[in-house]
């Protein structure tokens, strides 16, 4: 055991930074700003329909699946796209069947919406060749 004497101490470095580093922080914060932004939209749909209410099991959303959504005047939307026309329609579902796996039809229908519009979104599907639809529901209050 030695004795050190205060002359013969290192001098202490007076360069030392006490604060933290925020910019990794701010960097991931921005990325995931940014990936929140994109997948919001996704996620909620612009079209303002009145599901009907009906008990249904819940299923979780897979990013493949096709959205097809009919307001009340009877419009269909390709996800937030008009579809103008039965053939635009049918060749959009058509593409849809030929992918592997093979996409599920959902089918967002106001409660006030024809039947006819919906049936015609449904004989499309059939002749396309979509093998899954399903119809998107509120739970009842």
């Amino acid at each position: 055991m030695a004795i050190r004497f205060p002359h013969q101490m290192p001098e202490p470095d007076d360069g030392l930074i006490a604060s933290i580093n925020t910019t990794p922080l701010v960097d991931v914060m921005l990325v995931l700003l940014i990936i929140f932004l994109i997948t919001i939209p996704v996620v909620n749909s612009s079209i303002a329909v009145d599901l009907p209410r009906e008990m249904a099991q819940a299923s979780e959303p897979q990013p493949q699946n096709i959205i097809v959504t009919v307001d009340a005047q009877g419009a269909i939307y390709w996800f937030d796209t008009p579809v103008t026309s039965g053939d635009m329609l049918a060749s959009q579902l058509t593409r849809a069947a030929q992918r592997q796996p093979q996409p599920e039809l959902h089918i967002r229908a106001d409660a006030r919406a024809d039947y006819d519009a919906i049936g015609r979104v449904v004989y499309a599907a059939q002749q396309a060749g979509i093998g899954r639809i399903g119809f998107l529901t509120e739970p009842p209050q």
